[in-house]
């Protein structure tokens, strides 16, 4: 049976024919008769859009394999995660749509989700295991921290998907990153074009990293071109992922700025005026240090690192009225019974998920030092689970409110009470055991706010819920092995809480063990910074975090991190916020990605090579 009709349009005559009821191909006729090449449609078949497919999930796991290791070692240098969907829905674009022209974007949509989830581990690991490269305790089998991670992030997703019905449908919280990429997924024409940006400013971006690697030149010293005092520290970092980085910030990155041009062109100039900068007495006689790295290791980044914990313990406060919405959205859900919807996954499997996931948190903690004993360990992974269900929530109920989560704060606090339990321990299992099972709870967290984030996006385009919380679980397994991989090669290479590579979160956590332990510690500059991030939180969640990330950084990542802001504030203001958006944004992602993959080929090779 051949069914054919025509419907006028302004430029000819739109065909439609049916062959057999399966098949529906539409056609457009010019004026003159001819059918143009450029209108010819492509199939619309009949029934369900293709949504959980092994195309999707394919194409999710490259992805998110690429984004992961890209936004990881970002997070490195710069101490703050990259939200990674808006990324992998411009480049599914450019995979399923214009390469395997799979039309669906629903299909999409899963690819993403799949992509995220792969991610979830880069900020959840980033932010936790450099603090033992840090403090030195490198004997511990990353095996055991891999399956810990994994078990972390199943525990996150299954804790959090019986609240999406209650935290989405009902409370419509607004989740500003899911509404970004669901604006992305709906504008397809424009997905195309943002992944041709995005590769081709990852190109660039690869190129001049590349180069800098091979000549050795990352710095360019316009400061004392131009005369300026030593301690003022004009060094330039010459990254484009920086600039990338800070250009997706946005206004978000002043306060960054802010904190690094305090230090050094503000606190460092007063010093030397009034005569209080430190004095080097090796020599045998004062000799005033102008050093500016000298500066930042005794003096800027202790006071950083206390305004990180002040900051993210603020938080922490600041979020109380949340978790009290948090608790009432739980003891909603429960009344309407929203997991055994047919659109979730069954509750069953769930619980299943939970308490197998549970169970491998409780041999990892029991298995992650010699002398750790079944009941300790059964304690730090009850502790864990417990943390991973209440974190979750709070952080979810955060990032869908404000765009904000205090997940380094959590971590901290995390970490804390797992030491606490490690007591009677030797200093170096009672590390490695607490970051350990610290690492898995983060992970489960960072999975947690990724898939609501997902979900959120999902609501918007139609998707169907179960599918994407089976996408979530499909990557979730994959982003640990990626990046305790890509920990060991840039350790290896460059080492964590290097100049090449701060590790600002890390540092942050190794600084507050060490306090706990008993270490020593610049406890004065601690306490005061801690005051500092404190106050600056509390007039505006996060505001302590990212002053005090401007303390703790080199100063030469600031000013190069201070000309993307510059080009995203200009941009915004001549060209419009839409121009920002649908083409800075791709461009700068891609400048992320391009030199990520290069550093960590550069050293992969120096690892291989050595």
């Amino acid at each position: 049976i051949r069914i054919r009709a025509g419907f006028s349009c302004p430029s000819g005559v739109l065909e439609v024919s049916a062959d057999d009821g399966r098949d529906r191909k539409v056609r457009h006729r010019s004026g003159d008769g001819s059918l143009s090449a450029n209108h010819v449609s492509h199939t619309i078949r009949p029934g369900p859009y293709p949504e959980l497919t092994w195309a999707a999930v394919s194409v999710g796991w490259l992805l998110g394999a690429v984004i992961s290791v890209s936004i990881g070692y970002a997070a490195l240098i710069l101490g703050f995660s990259i939200e990674g969907s808006e990324l992998a829905a411009i480049l599914g674009f450019g995979i399923l749509r214009g390469m395997l022209r799979r039309y669906s974007i629903v299909e999409n949509n899963v690819a993403q989700t799949v992509a995220s989830a792969v991610n979830g581990a880069s900020s959840g690991m980033m932010f936790s295991v450099p603090a033992l490269f840090i403090l030195g305790e490198t004997e511990f089998n990353p095996v055991v921290m891999t399956f810990g991670c994994m078990a972390g992030a199943f525990l996150g997703i299954a804790f959090i998907i019986p609240l999406r019905k209650q935290m989405i449908d009902y409370e419509r919280l607004t989740y500003p990153g899911g509404v970004a990429v669901a604006t992305i997924l709906k504008s397809p024409g424009a997905g195309i074009r943002k992944a041709l940006f995005l590769v081709s400013a990852a190109v660039v971006s690869a190129a001049v990293h590349f180069t800098c690697q091979v000549t050795g030149v990352d710095n360019w010293d316009l400061g004392s071109v131009l005369g300026f005092p030593e301690y003022m520290n004009g060094i330039w970092y010459l990254s484009l992922l920086t600039v990338g980085a800070a250009f997706i910030a946005g206004k978000g990155g002043v306060a960054f700025i802010i904190g690094g041009f305090a230090c050094y062109w503000v606190i460092a100039p007063l010093l030397a005026v009034s005569g209080l900068l430190p004095v080097d007495m090796t020599a045998g006689h004062p000799v005033t240090v102008t050093d500016p790295e000298h500066l930042r290791l005794s003096l800027f980044r202790p006071t950083g690192i206390g305004m990180l914990i002040g900051g993210a313990l603020t938080g922490i406060v600041l979020a109380l009225p949340l978790i009290v919405s948090a608790v009432r959205s739980m003891q909603s859900a429960a009344r309407v019974e929203s997991a055994v919807s047919r659109d979730e996954m069954p509750i069953k499997l769930l619980y299943f998920a939970i308490g197998g996931s549970a169970v491998v948190l409780m041999i990892i903690a029991t298995l992650s030092t010699e002398h750790m004993g079944i009941g300790r360990g059964l304690a730090m992974a009850a502790l864990g689970t417990l943390w991973i269900w209440i974190a979750g929530v709070i952080l979810s109920e955060c990032i869908g409110r404000t765009n904000w989560s205090p997940l380094s704060g959590m971590t901290l606090i995390a970490v804390t009470l797992l030491i606490i339990i490690t007591s009677g321990l030797e200093r170096g299992e009672a590390i490695v055991a607490a970051v350990m099972v610290g690492a898995a709870v983060c992970v489960a967290m960072s999975q947690a706010t990724d898939l609501m984030l997902d979900l959120k996006t999902g609501y918007l385009v139609g998707a169907t819920p179960r599918m994407q919380q089976a996408g979530q679980f499909l990557g979730a397994w994959l982003g640990p092995i990626l990046i305790i991989g890509v920990i060991f090669v840039l350790h290896e290479a460059y080492g964590l809480g290097s100049e090449k590579l701060p590790a600002p979160q890390g540092q942050a956590l190794a600084s507050m063990i060490q306090g706990i332990l008993g270490g020593e510690v610049p406890i004065e500059k601690y306490l005061a910074g801690a005051g500092l991030g404190a106050l600056l939180s509390a007039a505006s969640g996060g505001l302590g975090i990212t002053v005090g990330l401007g303390f703790y950084l080199p100063f030469n990542i600031v000013l190069t991190y201070s000309l993307g802001t510059l080009i995203r504030l200009a941009c915004d203001a001549r060209l419009g916020r839409a121009f920002s958006e649908d083409t800075g944004i791709p461009i700068a992602a891609g400048l992320i990605v391009g030199e990520a993959l290069v550093g960590v080929g550069f050293a992969i090779r120096a690892v291989f090579g050595a």
